[in-house]
C-alpha cells in the first residue's frame, strides 16, 4: 500500500505544472520592448489564473502561444513542457527597421514585414528615422508601395555601419507628376541634400553616392554642394552656387 500511495503521489506530481521559465530574444539588440513581466501577464490572463499548479492536461500550450502573438510586439512565440513539468516559455521580439513620423506628429515603427509597430516606453529602437509620411487612416496603393519603399530603404541603411553613422534623417517629399513619395536624405556630415528618389535599386544608389563622396566630397569639401542627386542610373549630379548662378557638376559612376 505505502509503494502504490508514494507512486501515486509521484505520478500527481508530474502531472501538474511545476511553473515556467521565459526567455525573450531579439536579433538585432539586448534593449527588450518586452520583459518578463508583461509575457507573465499574457500567460496568466490566457490561462486564466495562474499556471503553475494547475495540471499538465488543463494547460493548453498552443491556446497560450496565440495569446501571446496576439501582442503587437511578439514576432513569434514557443511554449513546451520539459520532464520535470515546467513550461519553457520562448518569445522572439519584433524588430523595427525604421521610425515613421507623420505629416500630423504621430510616431511608429516598421518591422521587416512591414508591420506598423507602437512606440515603447522601455525601449528606443536605434533604426533610420523617415519623416513626412501622409497622416491616413487607411492606406492607399501608393502608401503600401512607399512602405515597402521605407522597409528597402531602411534595411539597407541597417546593414552598413558607415550609413547608420551618415543618416541623420529622411524626408518623403511627393515625387513630381504623381502621387508617389520620394525620399531625400539628411546627412549627419555636411549640409548637403541627397536626392534619393524611390527604393527601387537603393543600394545602387548608396554605392553612387559613396563614390562621390570619395571622388568629389574628399577633395572639395562637403559644404561645396548644396543637393547630391543619386536617383540616375551610372551617375550623380552635384548641384552648387545660389539660385541666380547654378552650377551642377556630374560624376560618371558606372552603376
Amino acid at each position: 500500500m505505502l509503494v502504490l500511495l508514494i507512486a501515486a503521489m509521484g505520478k500527481q506530481n508530474k502531472d501538474v505544472c511545476k511553473g515556467y521559465t521565459i526567455s525573450i530574444r531579439s536579433e538585432r539588440t539586448s534593449d527588450f520592448f518586452l520583459d518578463e513581466n508583461d509575457i507573465s501577464a499574457l500567460l496568466k490572463k490566457a490561462a486564466k489564473g495562474n499556471i503553475k499548479g494547475q495540471a499538465r492536461s488543463a494547460v493548453d500550450l498552443r491556446k497560450m502561444e496565440e495569446s501571446l502573438e496576439k501582442n503587437v510586439w511578439v514576432k513569434d512565440a514557443q511554449l513546451f513542457f520539459d520532464n520535470k513539468g515546467f513550461i519553457h516559455v520562448s518569445v522572439t521580439e519584433r524588430e523595427p527597421v525604421a521610425r515613421i513620423f507623420t505629416e500630423d506628429g504621430n510616431s511608429f515603427y516598421l518591422d521587416e514585414n512591414e508591420q506598423v509597430v507602437p512606440l515603447s516606453d522601455k525601449a528606443i529602437a536605434k533604426v533610420p528615422v523617415f519623416t513626412g509620411f501622409p497622416a491616413k487612416r487607411k492606406w492607399t496603393k501608393a502608401d503600401s508601395l512607399l512602405v515597402r519603399d521605407i522597409r528597402t530603404t531602411a534595411q539597407f541603411i541597417n546593414g552598413h555601419s558607415f550609413w547608420q553613422s551618415q543618416v541623420a534623417q529622411i524626408n518623403i517629399v511627393p515625387a513630381e507628376g504623381t502621387d508617389y513619395g520620394e525620399f531625400e536624405m539628411s546627412p549627419t556630415v555636411g549640409n548637403h541634400l541627397i536626392k534619393l528618389g524611390n527604393g527601387n535599386n537603393i543600394d545602387k544608389k548608396f554605392s553612387r553616392l559613396f563614390v562621390f563622396y570619395k571622388q568629389v566630397l574628399a577633395s572639395s569639401g562637403l559644404e561645396k554642394y548644396k543637393i547630391v542627386d543619386v536617383r540616375f542610373a551610372g551617375q550623380v549630379v552635384g548641384v552648387k552656387g545660389t539660385k541666380n548662378k547654378v552650377q551642377r557638376t556630374i560624376v560618371n559612376t558606372g552603376n
